[in-house]
């Protein structure tokens, strides 16, 4: 049987196999290309890559997907980011005279960390992840995809595993490529909520009348909160994490509350009886939301807006393989996302190992019929197929088979609308 162990040094010997055998080249390249919406699209389209002992090199451009095979192939990147289509080719920036330079477009992409939530979550810290607190991913997921959907009106958004301990989103729709840095902090504004570093401790102010935004994303947070919060991650349980609960109300229904707790322990009877202290005092004082600001505090999306304002931020990419966990950066199925499990993602050791396996019977037949049919690429597609990583690069072609049915969709619609003129 394959094992799931991973070991960073071995990263060296499993990258050239990978790139070879596995890394899904040709959706990839179709995804980027966006169809060759203008002229050299692709070709200024800024990839960089950090090699082994950290060396990193920016402004990587490629022609066409063959070269980039080729060179990715050649250097054997341990990360891909993905940066901004320029005005020129990246490679050639330091030809182009200072200021002519410019990044034109990129997808509207979200950055979300787990180590951003730290003041949050008694599971664990810093780069470390487990199920319990995973849900914090899921619940970002759902509130931010609504948003970007409903709100904004986007269609074509990737969600991805980072590899380690977050996830990104790919907003991959023309009129989000296009926005402006300005355009992109208003988006990003927008869906922030969390305001104030460390020393802060009340990070949600709501004020009246709610925003309807906010009461769609209360309503994901209410579903998980007892189960997550006050069960999973006991934030009523030790006197530690109650006191932090605590300092979030006001004084008079913090001297109410702490009188209760001496005599009550179970923290679903400790948080309603918080929530119907808050909703005496609202009564009293209109627009007061003390238990929905705790909610929000502990579940809301925490962003890093840095990486959604700027055109020419580079994100991690797609199918690259996190050096210390090993694992494949691999889109996310929405229809299953609370059945998402981070540690289910494949690594790289396991997925070569798994294209070692003696052929089945079936796929002999299958092999022998696609060769027949069209040889060469498909021998790319057949090698990912008999490994773990099958699904996830199933999930990227259908998206990015979509994408390109909406397209021409539209540049039929456009087609019509000018044959009627």
């Amino acid at each position: 049987m394959p094992t799931t162990d991973y070991d960073p040094g071995s990263l060296p010997d499993l990258l050239p196999l990978y790139y070879k055998r596995l890394f899904p080249f040709s959706q990839y390249f179709r995804w980027l290309n966006y169809g060759g919406v203008t002229k050299n699209y692709f070709q200024n389209r800024e990839f960089s890559f950090t090699l082994k002992d950290d060396i990193y090199v920016r402004y990587q451009s490629f022609s066409n997907q063959s070269e980039m095979e080729k060179e990715i192939q050649k250097m054997n990147p341990y990360k891909i980011d993905i940066g901004a289509v320029y005005s020129h080719r990246p490679n050639q920036h330091n030809t182009i005279k200072s200021g002519v330079f410019q990044a034109l477009e990129k997808e509207l992409v979200f950055d979300i960390d787990m180590t951003d939530y730290d003041d949050v979550r008694r599971c664990c810290s810093a780069a470390d992840i487990c199920s319990k607190c995973w849900t914090l991913m899921t619940i970002a997921i759902r509130i931010l995809d609504r948003a970007l959907r409903e709100d904004f009106g986007f269609r074509h958004l990737m969600w991805v595993f980072s590899g380690r301990r977050g996830v990104h989103c790919w907003v991959c729709d023309e009129a989000a490529r296009k926005l402006s840095a300005a355009g992109r902090s208003a988006v990003a504004e927008y869906l922030s909520l969390i305001r104030g570093g460390e020393d802060t401790v009340k990070k949600v102010q709501l004020s009246d009348p709610v925003h309807p935004f906010i009461k769609e994303s209360l309503k994901v947070i209410e579903q998980r909160f007892e189960k997550y919060a006050l069960v999973e991650q006991d934030i009523l349980g030790s006197k530690e994490s109650t006191d932090k609960v605590l300092a979030l109300v006001p004084d008079e229904v913090r001297k109410e509350l702490v009188a209760f707790f001496l005599i009550e322990r179970n923290p679903v009877v400790r948080w309603k009886k918080l929530t119907a202290a808050v909703q005496v005092m609202a009564t009293a004082k209109r627009g007061f939301y003390g238990d929905k600001e705790i909610m929000l505090q502990y579940c809301y999306p925490r962003l890093d807006v840095n990486v959604s304002k700027g055109v020419n931020h580079l994100l991690k990419s797609p199918f690259s393989v996190h050096p210390k966990t090993g694992r494949i950066s691999v889109p996310i199925d929405l229809k299953a996302i609370d059945k998402f499990d981070p540690f289910d993602v494949p690594t790289i050791s396991l997925i070569c190992e798994e294209l070692d396996r003696p052929k089945t019977a079936e796929e002999k037949g299958e092999a022998t019929a696609i060769q027949t049919e069209n040889n060469g690429e498909q021998r790319k597609v057949r090698d990912y197929k008999r490994t773990s990583l099958a699904k996830y690069v199933k999930l990227f072609d259908q998206f990015v088979e979509e994408m390109e049915q909406c397209r021409k969709g539209e540049l039929l619609r456009k087609s019509d609308l000018q044959k009627d003129f």
